[in-house]
């Protein structure tokens, strides 16, 4: 089993299902006692929450990566950073390391693909929903059409993350917010919506949606699995 290294605490309510859903899954496979490997750095996400809105990506990113080195420093043979928004840096932190790092974009564009979809709506921050960093990977790499809510609809999206759900704050307004947001896309042709964010699934899930939903934390988190798991 190949140790894992998780990047987290963007923010920590998110980092800790990635955490319970990997061990849940390692035990699944090879039963017992069994648990997964791995090393866990929780950065302190008022620091990049900060530089996230004063667009101050690249040191965000430096942040990032010079916790990137310390896990693989510390014995992780792949890295999954536990946030989709700040896949905006992915590739400043890959050229940082000698092991990879696994997308979240990729882990979800395989099991959109699995299920037979193209059309996918996007829900996440502003900057993930906005920025190119997720979607042209989703459209380039994998084919995937993608959509995304109107400039109200995001606004609403990217304030309930950063003021309610980062926070641990669960409200039934926001879910039935959410719930017209995901049917306002499927009538514009989305055929499923993915959970963009890590935060989102925490409010709804595939109970909630008319059509179907990709949880980016549980996929991400199962692909993980798969890699730790690998014969090699």
């Amino acid at each position: 089993m190949k140790t894992i290294g998780l990047l987290g605490g963007m923010s920590w309510e998110s980092t800790v299902p990635y955490y319970r859903r990997i061990n849940q899954a390692v035990n699944e496979k090879l039963g017992g006692l069994h648990s997964a490997k791995l090393l866990l750095y929780s950065t302190d996400f008022h620091e990049i929450e900060l530089l996230q809105h004063a667009g101050r990506w690249q040191e965000a990113g430096e942040v990032l990566a010079q916790a990137a080195v310390a896990l693989q420093g510390a014995g992780a043979e792949f890295l999954v950073i536990c946030t989709n928004t700040m896949h905006k840096v992915f590739a400043d932190i890959q050229q940082r390391l000698a092991i990879p790092i696994l997308h979240i974009a990729d882990a979800t564009a395989e099991a959109i693909k699995a299920e037979g979809l193209g059309a996918v709506a996007l829900l996440g921050t502003r900057f993930t929903m906005e920025d190119d960093f997720i979607r042209e990977r989703l459209r380039s790499l994998h084919g995937l059409e993608v959509h995304i809510p109107d400039p109200a609809d995001r606004e609403f999206i990217h304030r309930v993350i950063y003021d309610e759900l980062c926070k641990g704050k669960i409200l039934d307004p926001s879910r039935a917010r959410f719930v017209e947001i995901i049917r306002k896309t499927a009538a514009r042709g989305a055929q499923g919506t993915i959970l963009g964010c890590t935060e989102i699934s925490l409010l709804v899930g595939p109970e909630d949606s008319p059509i179907p939903v990709f949880d980016t934390t549980e996929l991400h988190a199962l692909k993980a699995v798969e890699w730790a798991l690998a014969v090699p």
